[in-house]
């Protein structure tokens, strides 16, 4: 959807699906009225849970997340995204509009929510059950400005789709990336200030907030504060790291689980398209495609990342599928090919010597990715697969980053610190990986860190971004973005104008403004 397109956004308008599991069922908002409809929590909630929904975040999470998240931040390889592996992408691109039109279509419906919600509680509506829906969506905004800052830099700021249609005034600008850095943080603050301290799986609570707000405080250098928040989220005793980390991503039973503190709720039911996870195709091995699971393989490990994790480090075999990887649950199957199916017969093994159409598999790097694959599908053995679609949420924030945050800040730029507290949180995320304990910790130890531990999750890119150009560029250049047939591959034309995104064509045709320069939106 186009960003001046979503002026036109009206709550009945803004999800035709009906949604059918927990928190998410909701019923249709064609022709509801604020005198006439949320006059009671359930009513408003089933609205507010449309912003957690995989059907708006689709365009983001299917591709445009793993293109510009870890294709271009060097962890992951594909033969599709190739713009984003060389850094020649254009405005073109159609997961520069596919993100954007995904990030500002959700705003749209906060801001049409949070205008609804406010008439409804002026006009005698509970405040006890409007106020933290309206927390709810000012998180939701805030968030997916901290998204918009950092994937385009400086960029629109729109809060009142409605009198924007009334001025006719669609000449909307970018704004200075610190001032939507500012919008993002003030929409934390005030979601944080009315989210509840917990509430059902799944929803956002006042930690949410705290969280998302240590992350942003940390992108802008803000130590102090992002260790405080940081902080206050560890010492709530309400998050922890689950033991079962391929869990996380694979298996719909961990779904909002202890670590998970903001997840997009995905479902898997009879027709899931538009609810569904749809990242198992792009990231499963060919050899585990059958008749229930699709699996081409799109997105694959970067050679550099497979070199990255240390010796004995069980993230490895939890996030990638390489020689020697195998699972004795999953028994794929396959009509008409008798040497596939006894190869597959004890369970699924990833091979790279054994012929192909028999059972082996031989890609451009020789691995695959294990993260929110699936399976093969319930009748192999796996969790229930139907096509591209599975019922795995997709995390965006977690307690493994709390706990790397706080270890950061603490750090807070020097050139290592040997805090307590500090080692603490980063060797609890090291101990899971079954690594030893480190005594001290630098900088380079806590991206090493990051880089591994949040690898195919989106995130790698803003981790690189923020350490600024010159580190970015020394980083990026350093890289192996090469396959194994086709040789290594180096970086050696990174200009500083690839450290932001640039505004989709499509945006700057309808509105001129968003290609002058960047004006400040605080007066």
């Amino acid at each position: 959807m186009r960003l001046l397109k979503i002026s036109a956004l009206v709550i009945p308008m803004m999800i035709s699906a009906s949604c059918s599991k927990d928190f998410i069922e909701r019923p249709s908002l064609s022709g509801t009225t604020t005198g006439n409809y949320y006059n009671n929590a359930s009513e408003v909630r089933a609205a507010t849970s449309t912003l957690y929904s995989g059907l708006p975040w689709r365009n983001y999470e299917s591709r445009a997340q793993d293109a510009i998240g870890d294709v271009m931040s060097g962890n992951m390889f594909t033969y599709t995204d190739v713009e984003y592996l060389n850094f020649s992408l254009s405005s073109a691109s159609e997961r520069v509009g596919a993100a954007w039109g995904a990030f500002y279509k959700i705003i749209g419906y906060a801001n049409v929510m949070i205008k609804t919600f406010e008439e409804k509680k002026a006009a005698g509506g509970g405040a006890d059950y409007l106020d933290p829906a309206i927390a709810e969506c000012h998180f939701i905004r805030g968030t997916l400005y901290f998204y918009i800052a950092r994937t385009w830099g400086d960029a629109p700021i729109i809060t009142d789709p409605g009198a924007t249609a009334l001025s006719g005034n669609f000449n909307i600008p970018r704004y200075y990336q610190k001032d939507v850095l500012r919008f993002a943080l003030e929409e934390l603050q005030m979601a944080e200030a009315n989210l509840p301290e917990s509430d059902e799986p799944g929803r956002l609570t006042k930690y949410s907030a705290k969280g998302m707000m240590a992350k942003l405080y940390l992108y802008n250098k803000d130590y102090a504060n992002a260790k405080t928040k940081a902080q206050e989220v560890i010492n709530s005793g309400k998050y922890s790291l689950v033991s079962d980390y391929n869990g996380m991503f694979t298996k719909a039973s961990m779904n909002n689980n202890v670590e998970s503190l903001f997840s997009i709720q995905h479902q898997f039911a009879v027709d899931p398209w538009g609810t569904g996870n749809i990242k198992n195709p792009d990231r499963g091995a060919s050899n585990l495609r059958t008749a229930e699971a699709d699996a081409w393989e799109m997105y694959m490990p970067s050679l550099d990342l497979l070199n990255e994790y240390e010796f004995g480090d069980l993230r490895r075999k939890w996030s990638v599928m390489e020689h020697g990887w195998t699972n004795p649950n999953w028994k794929p199957q396959r009509a008409n090919q008798p040497k596939y199916n006894e190869f597959m017969a004890n369970g699924y093994k990833y091979d790279t010597i054994q012929p192909v159409d028999d059972g082996g598999a031989k890609n451009a790097v020789r691995a695959n990715i294990a993260k929110y694959f699936a399976g093969p599908g319930k009748t192999y053995g796996s969790e229930s697969v139907l096509g591209q679609n599975s019922g795995n949420n997709v995390v965006l924030l977690r307690y493994a980053d709390i706990l790397l945050i706080y270890a950061e800040a603490t750090l807070a730029g020097a050139a290592s610190t040997t805090d307590a507290s500090a080692l603490q949180a980063l060797n609890a995320v090291r101990a899971r990986a079954g690594l030893p304990a480190r005594t001290s910790v630098t900088a380079d130890n806590i991206f090493h860190e990051r880089r591994v531990e949040f690898a195919f999750e989106g995130d790698f890119w803003y981790d690189i971004q923020r350490q600024g150009y010159a580190k970015a560029k020394a980083i990026i250049e350093k890289q192996n973005r090469g396959s194994i047939e086709g040789g290594a591959n180096y970086i050696t034309t990174f200009t500083e104008d690839r450290m932001y995104l640039p505004i989709p064509a499509g945006e700057i045709i309808q509105d001129p403004e968003l290609a002058k320069p960047a004006v400040p939106y605080y007066k």
